[in-house]
């Protein structure tokens, strides 16, 4: 489960802990492939700035708890289907092996976020940007049965990488 063509010199070192974490916990619940929900977990595990992103410690530990359960049974749903939300038309154009489609298109969108900053790699927010971008991926569906307000949090993000 490589990352998609490119991506990884356009990363931080810590974000690409972030990817193998992603992997590691894909491969561990047994799922083939890494999804957007998979990226989410291990960005808020690994990376202090995205969990600072969020409206305090309750709501980070609710999130987390969601993606917890999806180890245990909320996600068994998930488990043997391909996520494409089909929101973001370009996700149907790209297909890399072991990964969703969605979250190929947020990987792909992560360094264009931080290019925006005049940043030549990719951070932890940037990836948590591009995530909200696609309302209908599993990363949002987690946020939001967390209580997380998506719009808000999406239009935040992308405010900051827009600032240079």
């Amino acid at each position: 489960m490589p990352a998609p063509a490119g991506i990884d010199a356009r990363l931080t070192p810590e974000l690409a802990a972030v990817v193998s974490g992603a992997r590691r916990r894909a491969l561990r619940d047994g799922d083939t492939q890494i999804d957007t929900a998979h990226l989410l977990h291990s960005l808020l595990e690994a990376d202090p700035e995205v969990r600072s992103a969020f409206a305090g410690g309750p709501q980070v530990a609710r999130v987390l708890g969601y993606l917890v359960q999806r180890s245990i049974g909320y996600g068994l749903r998930w488990q043997g289907t391909v996520e494409d939300s089909g929101a973001i038309p370009v996700a149907r154009d790209h297909t890399v092996t072991g990964w969703s489609p969605p979250a190929v298109t947020a990987m792909e969108r992560a360094p264009e976020l931080a290019a925006l900053r005049g940043e030549e790699r990719a951070g932890g927010l940037d990836l948590l940007a591009a995530l909200t971008c696609d309302g209908a991926c599993r990363a949002v569906e987690v946020l939001e049965r967390a209580g997380v307000d998506t719009r808000s949090l999406s239009g935040r993000l992308n405010h900051a990488s827009r600032q240079v």
